[in-house]
């Protein structure tokens, strides 16, 4: 039997990874695919922002990007189902997966012109600047 560390600031944490640390994935390996959420890039141009998200194995149609209120929400839901039928057995599988991502939107950015593409396991997203906030050149400032 486990003894369980009753210390406030990390009690939780290790409850929940004690609960899940057993699940396995349909092969037999370790798992925790509705934990994980996509790793994200976020850069300013001049012109615009960009948000690269890497989420491989997806398809364009399995994205749903939504603009509400400055708030920039990216979700997916996705689910497979594997059936194998032989003479003495029937094997069903089934993986459901889904994720959730939100970024504020500065005001500087067009909502109306938002663009994205998904290109070899990238979601790109274009938040286009305002002309007035574009970023002005670098002015070098002499220190006297």
């Amino acid at each position: 039997m486990k003894t369980l560390s009753l210390q406030p600031d990390t009690m939780f944490p290790a409850l929940w990874d004690d609960f899940f640390s057993g699940w396995l994935d349909m092969n037999g390996k370790k798992n925790k695919p509705f934990l994980t959420v996509p790793a994200v890039n976020i850069s300013e141009g001049k012109d615009a922002f960009k948000i690269a998200m890497a989420a491989p194995g997806m398809k364009k149609e399995d994205f749903r990007i939504d603009v509400s209120e400055g708030l920039l929400t990216v979700s997916s839901r996705t689910e497979s189902k594997h059936e194998e039928e032989k003479d003495n057995y029937r094997k069903q599988e089934y993986n459901y997966s889904s994720f959730t991502r939100s970024f504020e939107i500065p005001e500087s950015v067009i909502a109306s012109k938002i663009e994205a593409k998904y290109t070899d396991g990238v979601l790109e997203i274009v938040l286009p600047k305002k002309e007035d906030t574009k970023t002005a050149p670098t002015v070098n400032v002499t220190v006297k």
